[in-house]
């Protein structure tokens, strides 16, 4: 009996805590590519700086990008088979919520039929940001795939290489293509 009393509350705090840290993510990718040729990269410069984004945030992306193509079996190279670019947008959420109470309406705690107030409203804000990745043919500068997450964003700077580090494995786990199935 006890598991029974117990069981909503766990099931909403499971819910809370995958959602904290959804990551949406899509890719898509040249299906002509031969993506086994493909052992080393380098990144793209002129689409990097184009990244409308802080110096040390472009850092952390970069940081978490090398991680993760190393953790994949490529190696960073002055001649390299793909070209990693980047390129982000952000968007604020702004959610407000009213609760205007009414008079007369239930006798609760706080509650009166001859309360005439106006109620509450509570303002929430969350800045959400888009990474996209792409993969260029070093040799054709053609793109070759690209993957794109989507994610809440870190409000805490201790906490932004983590959340980064996160998108891009989300990102990369789509990579080569048909590796996810």
């Amino acid at each position: 009996m006890k598991i029974l009393k117990f069981t909503p509350f766990l099931l909403f705090f499971t819910v809370l805590l995958t959602s904290c840290s959804t990551v949406r993510v899509a890719s898509d990718y040249d299906r002509e590519a031969n993506f086994n040729s493909y052992s080393s990269f380098a990144f793209f410069k002129p689409g990097i700086d184009r990244a409308e984004i802080s110096d040390l945030d472009k850092k952390r992306i970069l940081r978490a990008i090398e991680q993760e193509m190393t953790a994949k079996g490529f190696t960073k190279s002055e001649n390299p088979d793909l070209l990693v670019s980047i390129f982000t947008k952000t968007n604020e959420n702004i959610n407000v919520y009213q609760n205007n109470m009414m008079p007369g309406w239930g006798y609760g705690w706080g509650w009166s039929p001859w309360y005439w107030g106006s109620g509450y409203n509570t303002v929430n804000r969350t800045s959400e940001g888009t990474l996209y990745l792409d993969l260029i043919d070093a040799d054709s500068k053609e793109l070759v795939w690209q993957g794109m997450g989507t994610a809440a964003l870190a409000d805490k700077v201790e906490r932004k290489q983590e959340r980064i580090n996160e998108i891009v494995a989300k990102i990369l786990e789509k990579y080569p293509p048909g590796s996810e199935e």
